[in-house]
């Protein structure tokens, strides 16, 4: 009887394994069943029914892919019904030609983990992304062809681009919701108009996009409402991009014109926005994100959140801003929802009730983190190995003279220049022509200082030499400019060395040319070769041939050390008693650090950490005050550590234009949009001041979100050399509202004065170089009215330096 019993239990489980087994399948089946996405007259159309897209911004990269899941069902919580993402190119294809979509670069898994939790899919494929990461996303090794024109018709860019969009397409096309996966919308490249005007370029991108196998799926582009024209393609939906508390009708109004029966989405509702080193962190009021959502979600246009989880830029991916050099720190938490450890915030709750308002059901609970916050007891870093011993060796491949990384084969790291110099005879000038991007020099062993990027600097005094004196220049290059014009970044020092000094009332110049030369990349594996060397009880090419270079050049190297845990959980180190440099926990690259902040700690994800030993690496190159780590609960991201506060005005300085004469005198119009002003005669000149007068809310403080100044043939003039030689007021208090917003490129920025500080209010920006100007562009801010738009104004221009 038992025996038959049993035989009867184990039927019943196979009948009920087999029925499972069905129902997986049949769940399957409706999963992969086709579907169709289209804009419609009016909304968009979900196998043909009226929808709104609510997409929260992810970037898979960013997020360790342990934690994927739990960020997807963080923004399924939060009422998302899609998930958008960039394809990072230059993530997928390090090396050119081999290409990598494994481990954390399994875009497809990601998508299908998105599917699983009932949400859509946007692919942004680029080729170029923005997202302030390296490049723009665009591989550095293209910087290996010193020609190449980027985002052009250039033939190897666009031959390059096909064979990675075809791997794309490879990955991603068979999740289409025409073949029954998540994707029902694909980008074709990205905000162009904010690089040039080149449809050819844009259709050519299309073409690409379609032959890799999305030629069934809904193509669009994203712009600004200022520039979408200059390159929207008849046959693609248009979207804009803005930010938190912009006009949203203003933004819309000009496609509603175009295209009134169109689908209206803002591609780019920006949350929060990133952070620079040397700069306040960033952050946005949750009441303008709220009501901006809750607007568009009543008048049916749909949006992405961008970003709703920013993440962590881990490793060398954090990208730089320009004009200038800015670049960005590793944290990418953007004053996001979702915070950069996945844990939901204030904002996070003030959206998730707005959006219960538009979900027919209840949204589901808030996901539990994956792991807990822990802290760890302050520990040393006690074993350490200079730089010099991570030298791949003497550049000897007959490219000597060209001093960038590019040239030898390397994409991120460091470099150390070795050359004698000529005989000084009197305190020189030594200047380093285009140092990509922090430099720090020694002269006869003797520290000398260093040279900025960030700052601008290129020159040191130097003190009498003899002929045959040693110097010796340790460069590291941090991330390529994301931006504009300027992101053919090559690293290195792109320019002449030269010295100028004064002998008997005769100046001297000297070129420094053959230099010796030695790259570090930025590998573990190499901070590990680095450590063994000097470790080694025998003496090796390295102890040897470098032992007086690390004597000079002390502190500057990889300090390791170890820290024991009971439990595992998420952490983020303190670095507020180190320099400048890179830090490696378990083997994965954690990010940059800079003493300057404001970012002082680094998140580290509890899935890289383990029950035990674990091991930290920091490679400093600038030299620690202390040699001692910590983990504590909660992120420092907030606290500057700077010589000066970021403004432009000397002290005691003022603008003197008693002397000036105007070349326009005029007033701008109220309200939101671009202003165009067209000057009588074209003027030329180096120096360009805006004097506002008063301001149309008849404030005591004015503001200007971009500027562009037209040449003799009306076109745009570049923007990516231009500084800011003077201000006579901006507003690093409540915000980075610098002058340089003025001419960033980014519309939801602007230059503001301080509230209490009197007009008149002048802007001067140095050009570079002479230039003829017929005129000028001026957007004010976003918010509705344009708050602080300045109203009558003056203009001035000069080849010479103003007066103060």
């Amino acid at each position: 009887m038992l025996h038959k019993l049993s035989k009867t239990f184990r039927l019943c489980c196979t009948l009920v394994a087999a029925t499972c087994l069905f129902c997986l399948s049949a769940t399957e089946c409706m999963a992969q069943k086709p579907g169709t996405f289209e804009a419609g007259k009016g909304p968009f159309l979900l196998n043909g029914k009226p929808f709104v897209v609510k997409a929260a911004e992810l970037h898979y990269p960013r997020i360790p892919r342990p934690y994927w899941e739990h960020r997807i069902q963080m923004c399924k919580a939060l009422g998302m019904n899609t998930v958008c993402l960039y394809v990072f190119w230059n993530f997928h294809e390090q090396k050119e030609g081999q290409y990598d979509f494994t481990g954390n670069a399994d875009v497809a898994e990601f998508c299908r983990l998105v599917q699983k939790n009932g949400m859509y899919v946007i692919v942004r494929p680029g080729p170029y992304v923005c997202a302030e990461w390296e490049m723009g996303g665009l591989p550095w090794w293209l910087l290996k062809k010193k020609d190449i024109r980027l985002r052009e018709s250039d033939p190897y860019f666009m031959e390059r681009v096909r064979l990675f969009e075809r791997e794309v397409g490879k990955q991603l096309a068979p999740l289409t919701i025409q073949n029954g996966g998540p994707i029902i919308m694909v980008q074709v490249e990205n905000e162009y108009g904010s690089y040039g005007k080149d449809k050819k370029y844009v259709s050519e991108i299309r073409d690409i996009i379609r032959e890799s196998g999305f030629d069934k799926v809904a193509l669009f582009q994203c712009d600004w409402n200022s520039n979408f024209e200059q390159n929207a393609l008849d046959d693609l939906t248009w979207t804009m991009n803005f930010g938190t508390g912009a006009n949203i009708d203003q933004q819309f109004r000009r496609l509603g014109e175009l295209r009134p029966d169109a689908p209206k989405m803002c591609s780019e509702f920006w949350s929060g926005w990133f952070d620079k080193w040397g700069a306040r962190h960033e952050t946005r009021p949750a009441k303008d994100m709220v009501d901006g959502m809750d607007e568009m979600l009543s008048k049916g246009i749909s949006f992405s959140l961008y970003m709703t989880h920013g993440g962590t830029s881990f490793g060398h991916w954090a990208g730089a801003n320009s004009p200038g050099f800015a670049p960005d720190v590793t944290s990418y938490d953007y004053d996001a929802p979702i915070n950069e450890y996945g844990h939901a915030t204030p904002k996070y709750h003030e959206l998730r009730k707005m959006m219960q308002k538009y979900s027919d059901k209840k949204l589901p609970a808030i996901p539990k983190a994956p792991m807990p916050i822990i802290t760890v007891p302050k520990f040393e870093l006690k074993e350490y190995a200079p730089l010099m011993y991570a030298n791949k060796g003497l550049c000897t491949d007959g490219s000597h003279e060209d001093l960038t990384f590019e040239a030898h084969n390397l994409g991120w790291g460091f470099a150390t220049y070795y050359n004698t110099l000529p005989e000084v005879p009197s305190e020189g000038i030594l200047t380093l022509n285009g140092v990509h991007d922090y430099a720090q020099v020694w002269i006869n062993g003797k520290y000398i200082g260093k040279i900025d990027r960030v700052k601008n600097e290129k020159n040191l005094t130097i003190p009498p030499t003899k002929a045959g004196a040693k110097i010796i220049i340790l460069l590291e290059a941090m991330g390529r400019i994301n931006f504009g014009r300027a992101i053919k970044d090559f690293k290195g020092i792109t320019g002449k060395v030269t010295i100028k000094a004064n002998a008997k009332g005769h100046d001297l110049t000297y070129t420094l040319n053959n230099w010796e030369q030695y790259y570090v990349d930025d590998r573990y594996e190499t901070a590990l070769q680095a450590l063994k060397k000097a470790s080694s009880t025998e003496k090796n090419e390295y102890t040897t041939y470098f032992k007086e270079d690390a004597r000079i050049m002390e502190g500057r190297g990889y300090y390791r050390g170890y820290f024991n845990l009971k439990k595992v959980g998420d952490t983020f180190l303190n670095f507020e008693t180190w320099g400048k440099g890179q830090v490696w926990v378990n083997g994965h690259a954690m990010g940059r650090i800079w003493s300057i902040g404001p970012q002082q700690t680094l998140y580290v994800p509890g899935c890289w950490l383990k029950k035990g030993e674990n091991e930290i690496i920091v490679l400093d190159i600038a030299g620690p005050k202390e040699t001692v780590v910590w983990g504590q609960d909660v992120p420092e991201l907030n606290k500057l550590q700077i010589e000066m506060p970021p403004t432009h005005r000397k002290k005691g300085e003022t603008l003197d234009l008693s002397q000036e004469k105007p070349v326009m005198t005029g007033t701008l119009e109220s309200g939101n949009g671009l202003k165009f002003v067209k000057f009588d005669k074209p003027v030329t000149g180096r120096y360009f001041c805006i004097e506002a007068l008063n301001s149309h809310w008849n404030r005591e403080y004015c503001c200007i979100a971009e500027i562009y100044l037209r040449d003799a043939d009306g076109k745009s003039i570049p923007r990516d050399s231009w500084t800011v030689s003077y201000a006579d007021d901006e507003d690093v208090v409540t915000g980075n509202k610098n002058g340089t917003k003025a001419f960033d490129q980014q519309e939801s920025t602007y230059w503001s004065t301080n509230k209490g500080v009197p007009f008149p209010h002048h802007l001067v920006i140095d050009l570079q170089k002479e230039q003829t100007i017929t005129g000028f562009h001026l957007i004010p801010r976003m918010e509705e009215g344009a708050p602080e738009a300045i109203k009558d104004f003056r203009i001035f221009v000069k080849s010479s330096p103003f007066k103060m």
